[in-house]
């Protein structure tokens, strides 16, 4: 797999159906960062439309195992903390310290690159003018989150306010451990299928 931020930039899909395998699964692991399912879509080309390529994403986020869901998860930061410069989901002490990853949260795959730590910021956006007691309730929720599941809050936070990010993090502390994965199931395919059309150029 490409290393560092070696996923080339794409314009359009033809653009993305003529890629070699290994770079494709490059740019498919900016939008789910779990090999198995950069190397399943990527395998599947050519699409015919992006639509088609969305169904076919998405039906390959929700078969993964949990190991390749928790591979992906580890591409992510928690809601509320910036990507730290080492990767994301960097832990919940002060700036610039890494802390241990929730059991059964792995390393990102290599190749995880800036874009997706930009990405991730921009559809974190909701917390940027959320107060002090608010950033203090989601760093709570998110270590209760991750003591009750083992992983990362993960929510597809594009459009969403701070307070309703925690609304839905309290929500879902409640569920239990087959319907939280359920659930983050869910909110990965919605992550990945927003993903796949900012790489392809089809939204900005």
């Amino acid at each position: 797999m490409p290393k560092g931020n070696s996923a080339p930039p794409l314009s359009g899909l033809a653009a993305f159906n003529a890629l070699g395998a290994e770079e494709a699964e490059a740019g498919l692991l900016a939008c789910c960062a779990s090999r198995a399912f950069a190397r399943e879509v990527a395998a599947l080309r050519p699409y015919r439309d992006l639509d088609r390529l969305a169904e076919v994403a998405e039906a390959a986020v929700r078969e993964l195992d949990w190991s390749g869901v928790g591979e992906a998860l580890a591409a992510h930061p928690r809601i509320g903390e910036p990507p730290g410069e080492n990767g994301p989901a960097a832990g919940s002490g002060p700036p610039g310290r890494r802390e241990r990853r929730p059991e059964g949260h792995p390393e990102p795959p290599e190749g995880h690159s800036a874009r997706e730590a930009a990405w991730s910021r921009g559809e974190q956006a909701g917390v940027d003018t959320a107060g002090r007691e608010v950033l203090d309730r989601l760093a709570e929720g998110n270590r209760a989150y991750e003591r009750r599941f083992g992983h990362v809050y993960l929510i597809c936070a594009t459009g969403l306010s701070a307070e309703e990010m925690l609304a839905r993090l309290t929500e879902r502390l409640g569920n239990d451990e087959d319907t939280e994965r359920d659930v983050v199931r869910a909110e990965l395919a919605k992550i990945t299928r927003l993903r796949l059309a900012k790489l392809l150029g089809a939204a900005r």
